[in-house]
């Protein structure tokens, strides 16, 4: 009977599965997994500087393609380097396959040169973790693992002692991957029940997640049957915003326009597919009763009290609601909605953006909105935790096409490159921006050698206040005095240079238009290192000092006003187009 190693065996199965490319760092119990990648056609090994990288990358490369990412680390430091970009993606429902490769198996327990207990360690992050301990049992889990993770959409960790790595598999073992899978259909009671809730209601709001993504035509039926305004979390903005004429904003510590006001002053909020964290931001008192709906049944409740839960796949609960629901006529709830969203945007951007071209330091606002006008209408995003969250939520502006993703969940600093670099890998002709603080950049830069070695098609925005401006922003309005939050300025044009990757640094506002343009145009990889204010924030005048300290604003507006950008004239738009009175009676 032909037999082929575990290692072989595991390579030739991730190829059959569709994966391209593993992520990861070579080396010691990993190098049988390594040698099968090298002498195998259809996929190749992508080296980063580390692992966290790899797990960051992986998961962009799911997120883009939804396929299966694979990444993997040797024993001990390794593959514990992998945690931080595996609970991202664990976090954020991204399917990914980490091999993390282990000491020889006889070593195991003695306290060996490296010995980590893998299999505990990333059983927090992931929906599986396994150890092997055969070639055969290897097999098994090896499908096990994929499975899981494509199916629950979620980390699946195979840890692989690295003797075991090179012990024979039967042919045998092979075993199909199910890749098609179906959507959650709610109970016809219950779907019953939000009808009668929503009939019965006069004014109601619409607030949709994530989770809304392929539902994008529904929600917006459904808004225009029950005359509600939709506002959206950050994991929602790329599927709902755009030409959404019930459009009124986002909530949340980024938040803007009337989300807030419309989420607390309806009689009937419905949770479209989010599992907002930000709890201080949604109703509690027992008015407005809450719906929530969500195919994942373990979400329901956990942030807020509801009236009613649905587990349900979003789309399909709504196709079943919609025969159900008396068509409304009364507007007056979302056209004071949509006026209050005009006016909030209009008063931002004429603050913030006014003589911007002219404005030294460079306001990052302004940067932002050029980025939104001059990248590609298929653009990946890729957006560092902290400042760089306020201008992509702010400024870049989804279309159906773009992508637009950081670490929203996990909310860990140095995602942006490591996420570009997995987007750019899988997509290669395709535009990928990584929106890049100097904070983040700095964690882990050694991954430009990473673009560089590869030559990735990725373009590395960095936005350089030579400061930690979120951490600063917490400190000052929980009343403490910002301390360690500014350095000295780095010039990350000239280590770029020294990496080998083209470069531009630009400091003249009156410049940046040209200069930007022109670098993005530029083929391969880029990094365009642009000095911006560090001063560039102001808080709202309305915010108490308890808000302040809580992050939290009362009327849910602006808790970092920094402009939002061509978001006003679709607020614009839809106030032009609300009927006039007496047309929708």
């Amino acid at each position: 009977m032909a037999k082929k190693t575990l290692a072989q065996h595991t390579v030739d199965q991730l190829v059959s599965m569709g994966v391209e490319r593993i992520y990861g760092v070579v080396g010691d119990s990993l190098n049988p997994i390594v040698d099968a990648v090298r002498t195998t056609k259809g996929i190749e090994w992508i080296h980063v500087r580390n692992e966290e990288a790899a797990a960051f990358a992986a998961g962009a490369e799911a997120r883009v393609t939804g396929k299966l990412g694979v990444c993997a680390g040797s024993c001990g430091p390794g593959n514990t380097h992998l945690v931080q970009g595996l609970y991202d993606a664990h976090r954020d429902s991204v399917p990914v396959l980490a091999i993390a490769s282990h000491i020889p198996s006889p070593k195991i327990g003695t306290g060996f040169f490296q010995e980590t207990h893998p299999e505990l360690l990333f059983n927090e992050c992931s929906a599986f973790c396994e150890m092997v301990n055969s070639g055969n049992h290897g097999a098994q889990m090896l499908h096990n693992a994929a499975q899981t993770a494509l199916a629950k959409k979620d980390v699946s960790v195979l840890v692989i002692p690295g003797d075991i790595a090179s012990q024979d598999v039967t042919i045998e073992a092979t075993r199909t991957l199910t890749t098609t899978f179906g959507a959650v259909q709610p109970q016809a009671s219950v779907v019953e029940e939000l009808a009668h809730l929503a009939n019965s209601a006069k004014k109601i709001t619409l607030f949709a997640g994530a989770g809304i993504e392929g539902a994008r035509a529904e929600v917006l039926e459904l808004a225009d049957t029950l005359k509600a305004p939709i506002g959206h979390a950050f994991g929602g903005k790329e599927f709902i915003q755009y030409n959404n004429p019930f459009d009124v904003g986002m909530s949340g510590l980024l938040g803007y326009g009337a989300a807030y006001e419309a989420t607390h002053e309806c009689d009937l909020l419905i949770l479209l597919g989010t599992d907002f964290p930000y709890s201080e931001f949604l109703p509690h008192e027992g008015k407005p009763k809450v719906v929530q709906i969500d195919a994942d049944g373990s979400r329901l409740g956990r942030r807020v009290p509801l009236d009613l839960g649905i587990h349900g796949d979003v789309a399909l609960t709504i196709r079943a609601l919609l025969p159900q629901l008396k068509q409304k006529k009364n507007r007056s709830f979302l056209n004071s909605m949509l006026r209050k969203q005009e006016k909030e945007l209009t008063h931002v951007v004429n603050s913030y953006t006014k003589r911007a071209s002219r404005l030294k330091p460079i306001h990052p606002e302004y940067v932002a909105s050029l980025l939104d006008e001059f990248a590609d209408d298929d653009a990946v995003f890729t957006v560092d935790t902290g400042m760089c969250n306020v201008w992509a939520a702010r400024y870049i502006e989804p279309n159906g096409k773009r992508r637009i993703f950081g670490s929203f969940r996990h909310g860990t600093m140095a995602n942006a490159l490591p996420q570009a670099i997995g987007a750019s890998a899988a997509q290669p002709n395709r535009q990928v921006i990584s929106m890049s603080g100097d904070g983040g950049l700095g964690m882990l830069m050694g991954e430009l050698l990473t673009v560089r070695l590869h030559q990735l098609n990725t373009k590395i925005v960095v936005f350089n206040n030579s400061s930690l401006g979120m951490v600063k922003l917490e400190m000052l309005v929980a009343g403490l005095p910002d301390f360690e939050t500014d350095h000295d300025s780095v010039n990350f044009s000239k280590i770029a240079e020294g990496a080998g990757i083209p470069s531009i640094r630009i400091e003249n506002p009156k410049t940046l238009r040209k200069d930007l343009k022109k670098a993005l145009a530029v083929p391969g990889p880029m990094l365009i290192d642009i000095v911006t204010d560090p001063d560039a924030l102001a808080m709202p005048p309305k915010i108490t000092l308890e808000q302040m300290s809580g992050f939290a604003t009362a009327g849910g507006k602006i808790v970092l006003e920094g402009g939002v950008g061509k978001m006003v004239n679709l607020a614009k738009s839809n106030v032009r187009n609300i009927p006039r009175p007496g047309a929708f009676f």
